[in-house]
């Protein structure tokens, strides 16, 4: 979900409030989804890297985050579940505070009935620490590091692999998000950025899909 600094300097606010749009942007983007009756939406909240960010960017994230977690009732009036993936709280190097990792648990138990769409939101996320992860458990399994068993111990391995890829705000690059679960996917690359991005963008992503 790139380009919320970005969305935020050419209107001459602050980054935080390019954030603050760009958490309203997801919330619009999961109401479409499930209007569309898509059944799984990944989205890159927080990754391992954005931890370096000035401190007063991090915290205004961090209290982002607890409020889309908190979104139970439009989660819930959506048919939508939440899912969770990044560094396991008990996990040396794992920073996600332990307010949010409250509001993570509550969301995921405050939605588990619900049958659509399957939000699943990355926070101190990174795919490259996924996978040394998972080829560590292979090998302290004495199992063969084999495709199959990267895939057992993902963070997720209930996720299907990525049908398309978003990449918003004019950014042509793959990111530390989900490298081996997008082997495949088609990719939507779009000039807007993440706060501009609306039903109207999602259907061209989807389209890739449907032209498949």
């Amino acid at each position: 979900m790139d380009g919320n600094g970005r969305w935020a300097k050419r209107r001459g606010l602050p980054r935080t409030a390019g954030h603050t749009a760009g958490e309203e942007a997801l919330a619009a983007v999961v109401r479409a989804a499930a209007q569309r009756n898509i059944g799984w939406l990944t989205v890159f909240g927080f990754s391992t890297e954005n931890w370096v960010r000035p401190r007063a960017e991090v915290r205004h994230i961090l209290g982002l985050h607890r409020k889309l977690f908190g979104r139970i009732d439009e989660m819930n009036d959506n048919n939508a579940r939440i899912n969770w993936i990044g560094r396991p709280f008990d996990e040396h190097g794992a920073r996600t505070p332990v307010y949010v990792q409250r509001a993570i648990r509550k969301a995921i138990s405050d939605t588990e009935h619900n049958t659509g769409l399957v939000v699943t939101v990355a926070f101190d996320y990174g795919s490259r620490a996924e996978l040394v992860r998972a080829a560590s458990a292979c090998v302290a399994g004495a199992d063969d590091i084999d495709t199959t068993c990267i895939d057992q111990h993902l963070y997720a391995p209930q996720l299907p692999p990525v049908d398309v890829l978003v990449r918003t705000s004019g950014e042509t690059r793959i990111s530390n998000f989900l490298l081996w679960q997008i082997n495949g996917a088609s990719v939507y690359f779009t000039e807007k950025t993440w706060p501009d991005f609306d039903a109207v963008e999602l259907d061209r992503a989807l389209s890739l899909v449907a032209s498949k």
